[in-house]
């Protein structure tokens, strides 16, 4: 079996590669090759095509293996790696009990090593981008730049503009002033994107959520809030504005193109209705809402009526393959059982939306997620001459179903060869993963974290003794 020349894919470009297919947006094309230079495609076509119009570069060969667009997680808590076992078992809204003392927790190099740890988690996965919704950690909001950056992950970096705590709108003006500082802050950044974000609706005053809005949508920067994920928080702005999450940001006019609203499980048909007719993009969840959710997003009818998505890990595991996996399983399991609908999304459906919709839900549609000219080479190299994919009649579906993250060759991000068969190419993955663990122990020694759940071993012990509660 050939194998790809490592050395001939980490040499600076321009590079022509000739794999025996690269992903459209249309399907597979076979025998089509990518011209990359300085970070972006510059050539897309047949390779015949390209080997003549480029005849000083030499072709780089990748035989058995697919070119696709990296990944996109549309929703992600990189400072949460260090707890994301914490979640197993517990019932919805841990946030409270779990995440907001664990990010209180970390001191800078903590949050910086976390951060990283689930970057390199996420390029395992085949993640080329990640939409990272705000850390609560008492650091610089630039300690989680670097640590994409030094990853060499793609990063919407939201900054959190809470502002409700005070009762009033005290706060509002301080707020905004970092918020404008912020979008500012990565202008021309090669990797990180500024992003606003705002936990719950209830987490800031309608002053701040009217102008997060406004200045999100002048800058071409995304808001992200969590809205609608579980019954407490729908219930909670029923009692408070007798209006539900999505009804009350429509009312105050936070709704619209620059809004990424995180899970949207528990939503109405005029919820529905408001997103299509504001273009408000939403992060599909799904194993996160088989994790600790009351709901699945009904991703098929917004597929259907062409709202805008993407799909999010949440932080539960960064595998790009199976969350594509599970986003039509749960479609499957939630939606598709009770109406007899074998297909689903036909597989295509959430290929597309786990890189080139998710790249849009993120605001970064025209810069990444589609392999075409101009674009930002974000890329995978998929090898597809496996057991489970050679004997192949539908790739995309078979992606869908099949693919995981051990056939991934190599993770290019902006250009760059980032990752080959699983290890970073230009940093000691296992030496952060060693000291991660180190500062993970503490960290959460220190956080005042409540779980309701035991641990599985000894959810077993008491279970076979006889001790049997609620909680198992």
């Amino acid at each position: 079996m050939n194998q790809p020349d490592r050395d001939a894919l980490a040499a600076p470009g321009p590079l022509l590669l000739r794999p025996d297919a690269v992903l459209l947006p249309e399907g597979p094309a076979d025998g089509w090759a990518v011209v990359i230079g300085d970070g972006r495609f510059e050539a897309v076509g047949p390779a015949h095509e390209l080997e003549r119009t480029h005849p000083l570069l030499r072709p780089v060969r990748l035989p058995g293996h697919l070119l696709m667009p990296g990944f996109v997680d549309a929703h992600h808590h990189l400072t949460q790696s260090f707890g994301a076992a914490l979640a197993f078992g517990e019932p919805s809204e841990i946030f409270r009990r779990v995440w907001v003392p664990l990010e209180g927790a970390l001191d800078e190099e903590s949050a910086y090593t976390a951060a990283k740890l689930a970057a390199l988690e996420a390029l395992r996965g085949g993640f080329t981008t990640v939409a990272d919704a705000g850390t609560r950690a008492g650091v610089d909001v630039d300690v989680v730049a670097s640590a994409a950056r030094d990853a060499g992950i793609r990063c919407v970096l939201g900054l959190v503009c809470n502002d409700a705590d005070s009762g009033d709108e005290a706060r509002h003006p301080a707020v905004l002033e970092k918020a404008e500082k912020h979008l500012a802050r990565y202008a021309g950044d090669a990797l990180v994107h500024a992003s606003l974000a705002v936990s719950i609706p209830e987490a800031a005053t309608e002053g701040t959520l009217r102008a997060t809005a406004r200045l999100a949508a002048e800058a071409g920067a995304v808001v992200q809030i969590h809205v609608n994920e579980h019954l407490a928080g729908v219930e909670r702005s029923l009692v408070r504005h007798g209006l539900r999450p999505l009804e009350h940001l429509h009312r105050i006019g936070a709704l619209g193109p620059q809004l990424l609203a995180a899970h949207a499980t528990l939503l109405t048909p005029r919820e529905l209705t408001l997103l299509a007719d504001t273009g408000t993009a939403v992060s599909y969840n799904p194993v996160a809402s088989a994790w600790k959710g009351n709901a699945v997003a009904p991703a098929t009818a917004m597929a259907e009526r062409g709202i805008r998505f993407g799909l999010g890990t949440d932080g539960t595991r960064g595998d790009g393959f199976r969350l594509a996996e599970a986003a039509e399983f749960a479609q499957r399991l939630a939606y598709g059982l009770g109406t007899g609908d074998s297909s689903c999304g036909a597989g295509w459906t959430w290929l597309e939306h786990a890189h080139r919709g998710g790249a849009d839900a993120v605001g970064l549609g025209a810069r990444t997620g589609t392999i075409a000219q101009g674009m930002a080479a974000d890329f995978l190299l998929v090898d597809v001459d496996t057991p489970e994919l050679a004997l192949s009649w539908d790739l995309p579906w078979e992606l869908v179903r099949r693919g995981n993250r051990d056939q991934i060759t190599a993770v290019y991000v902006a250009g760059r060869l980032r990752l080959w068969k699983g290890l970073p190419t230009d940093w000691d993955g296992p030496a952060l993963v060693r000291r991660a663990a180190e500062l993970a122990r503490a960290a959460v020694g220190r956080a005042d974290v409540t779980r309701v759940h035991p641990t599985s071993t000894v959810a077993r012990a008491l279970h076979r003794s006889g001790e049997r509660s609620t909680r198992q």
